[in-house]
């Protein structure tokens, strides 16, 4: 490649690396054809780019955004998943697809600008969807809310059945 290509090549990787919420780095090493087609049809069906990248050139792009750390894991087989919107998509699908072919290892991710080795990418992968995480923190919110409006109620209610009781007893006397 010329030297404007590789250029342009680091740009590009800086930013998707800049733009992206996760970048989950994975060694393909030994993976078929047909296990790659279908891993990067996974990736692209959850709107996801699965790139495999150019170690040296990659190392340029973590340079330009400060993140060194990343640098270690740049050895042998690089591919490259960059999620956009959800952090923990691509740990799920990667960490789901690593057990059913388990040619490919997870080596690292970088998460804005923080880079987690491969056991904390498999524990991301633990999570919730988003959806049902933001669900718990509403229901949580709701809860002591809920709670407060019981007790507001209790009072008229209770005021109710005092006077209800105060009624029939002078009714019945």
């Amino acid at each position: 490649m010329a030297r404007p290509e590789k250029k342009a090549v680091v740009a590009e990787l800086k930013d998707k690396l800049e733009r992206s919420r996760a970048a989950v780095l994975t060694d393909y090493r030994g993976l078929n054809v047909a296990a790659m087609t279908e891993l990067r049809r996974r990736m692209r069906e959850a709107e996801i780019d699965y790139k495999v990248v150019k170690n040296t050139l990659t190392r340029f792009a973590a340079r330009e955004l400060g993140v060194e750390e990343l640098e270690e894991y740049l050895v042998g087989p690089t591919a490259i998943a960059f999620s956009y919107e959800d952090p923990v998509l691509p740990a799920k699908i990667i960490v789901d697809f690593a057990g059913e072919y388990k040619k490919l290892s997870i080596k690292a991710a970088l998460l804005r600008d923080k880079v987690i080795q491969a056991d904390a990418v498999r524990e991301l992968a633990q999570l919730p969807p988003r959806e049902i995480l933001l669900g718990q923190v509403f229901a949580g919110m709701q809860a002591p809310i809920a709670g407060l409006a019981n007790v507001l109620n209790g009072v008229p209610r209770n005021l109710v059945y005092v006077l209800d009781a105060i009624r029939e007893q002078k009714e019945a006397g």
